[in-house]
């Protein structure tokens, strides 16, 4: 994944590492958030070399809902027996996560943030970190996480969680799989939810570090970008 020498990890925070898979239209999933399995065998075997480089992976709750994933690093994609699996980390904010989520089974740390509106308890296995009065804040939750020793964090999404992310500017890499297919319609979630953007000022630049070919589709890697100054 690139990750940066042990000298340009943050002090304050991990090194965060944004990635998603998107239909050519920029479409993260079928109308109403059905999943859609977009990556090609190259892609997932590329997203299971990131997990496996990094100390924590996050997604939202949303995704937990939908896809019920297991977060775990899939050795035999990467042709390896196995290996330290990164912990869990589970953005909640008012404790939605069904008990019996893959994520809550107890095979590898897990880590729900979540906010002062939820009372919800989880099992003993399960560390909570409050982050927030209402929602997760991610300059609160961002430190706790370097403090547990999460050095490099992977976030997989979804739109919700991206989006908090790319307008905090809280990250330091992003690689998005296009997929060569289009899905369309008005109902399918996009790469990144949100507010509107009511002018450039409200966008998030970004500078392209590179573009790669996986099957028929490709991978472009980007970073943090600076706006332009007259």
């Amino acid at each position: 994944m690139d990750a940066p020498a042990d000298a340009a990890i943050p002090a304050a925070r991990p090194w965060v590492a944004l990635n998603c898979a998107v239909s050519m239209d920029g479409r993260l999933a079928f109308a109403e958030g059905a999943r859609a399995r977009l990556s090609s065998p190259e892609d997932l075997a590329r997203v299971q070399w990131l997990r496996a480089e990094v100390d924590a992976i996050a997604v939202g709750v949303g995704t937990v809902l939908l896809d019920d994933p297991s977060l775990r690093v899939h050795w035999e994609l990467i042709g390896a027996t196995g290996g330290a699996e990164p912990t869990r980390v589970i953005l909640d904010a008012s404790g939605r996560t069904p008990p019996k989520a893959r994520v809550l089974d107890g095979t590898t740390p897990t880590i729900v943030a979540t906010s002062r509106r939820s009372s919800r308890t989880y099992p003993a296995h399960v560390r909570t970190i409050v982050a927030g009065e209402g929602t997760v804040e991610l300059a609160r939750l961002l430190p706790e996480l370097r403090r547990s020793g999460v050095r490099r964090l992977l976030v997989e999404g979804g739109a919700g969680v991206l989006a908090s992310f790319a307008r905090s500017g809280l990250f330091d890499r992003w690689t998005v799989y296009y997929a060569p297919r289009v899905i369309g319609g008005a109902r399918a979630p996009p790469m990144v939810a949100g507010p509107e953007s009511p002018g450039m000022e409200a966008t998030v630049p970004l500078r392209l570090d590179g573009v790669e070919r996986l099957g028929e589709g490709f991978v472009a890697r980007y970073r943090p970008g600076a706006e332009p100054t007259d």
